[in-house]
């Protein structure tokens, strides 16, 4: 397999991880996991809580949330917020995106644009000129 990349599947990488912080990769926990890996977009705690109580509902939603805070240690999953108090996770990926959110439904998509990049970029640049020019007067 020469210059192609080898994949792992998420729940191997998952499990090296917790075996190198000395923990197990319980039942309850491969089920979140699993669930987790199988659905697309942006679950909030309860909706993961929801999916994976029915297919093992011995798993209790704080195993559900300290699974995930795990997830996003290990590079798996990532927190995004979209505004509201309410945290939602998704699977990490190496590509950067936006998300729109609908103000009506609160529904998400994501989204790659170059120029939402070059603006993000200009104003990241201005921000960083602004923190240097506030240095340069406390100085």
């Amino acid at each position: 397999m020469s210059g192609g990349q080898v994949h792992v599947d998420p729940e191997t990488v998952f499990t090296r991880f917790l075996r190198g912080k000395g923990c197990h990769n319980t039942q309850q926990r491969r089920a979140i996991v699993s669930v987790f890996f199988q659905e697309e977009g942006h679950l909030t705690i309860d909706d993961l809580y929801g999916r994976v109580q029915r297919q093992d509902p011995t798993v209790g939603q704080s195993t559900v949330y300290r699974t995930m805070k795990l997830l996003c240690e290990a590079g798996l999953a990532k927190e995004v917020s979209f505004g509201g108090g309410v945290v939602r996770y998704e699977q990490a990926s190496d590509w950067h995106h936006d998300h729109l959110i609908c103000e009506c439904c609160g529904k998400s998509i994501e989204v790659v644009d170059p120029k939402i990049e070059a603006l993000q970029e200009e104003r990241r640049k201005a921000d960083e000129a602004g923190r240097d020019q506030e240095r340069r007067k406390a100085a």
